[in-house]
């Protein structure tokens, strides 16, 4: 197997790790705004920190492994590829999310949450369609 396709397979395995951690982040909100329990209050809390910082360098190499396969295949592939215009815009709308997911755990940590369990249901699905057109945009390859 090729240079590139041993990179493109380890972007897309750091991709799906990502994706499974930012799925389950905003659902472990949902369940922490909505208990009135101290104790699992206090577990969700951690839940919450290390499920963050264990995925955080999975976004990191999933971002690296992506740069490098754009270097590889070259300026003029990268003008030329439209489609990969649109996913970098949903990339960095995924790293804004993720991001985002700092503030709410300090919220949490700090006990100044002030979201409802409805809030970070809604929030829970927008990955989803960052999801689906990264993969569209990635498979269709679509001209603009």
């Amino acid at each position: 197997m090729g240079t590139i396709l041993w990179i493109k397979a380890l972007h897309v395995a750091f991709m799906v790790a990502w994706f499974a951690g930012i799925f389950y982040l905003p659902r472990l909100f949902v369940y922490h705004a909505e208990t009135n329990n101290n104790d699992v209050h206090q577990q969700f809390k951690v839940m919450e920190r290390r499920l963050l910082y264990f995925i955080t360098p999975f976004a990191i190499l999933t971002v690296v492994f992506g740069l490098i396969l754009i270097h590889l295949l070259g300026y003029h592939w990268f003008a030329a590829s439209h489609w990969l215009h649109a996913k970098l815009v949903l990339v960095m709308i995924l790293i804004a999310y993720h991001a985002y997911c700092f503030k709410l755990l300090s919220d949490f940590k700090n006990d100044r949450n002030s979201r409802s369990g409805k809030f970070y249901r809604i929030f829970n699905e927008m990955p989803v369609f960052i999801l689906f057109g990264s993969i569209i945009l990635a498979i269709g390859k679509p001209i603009f």
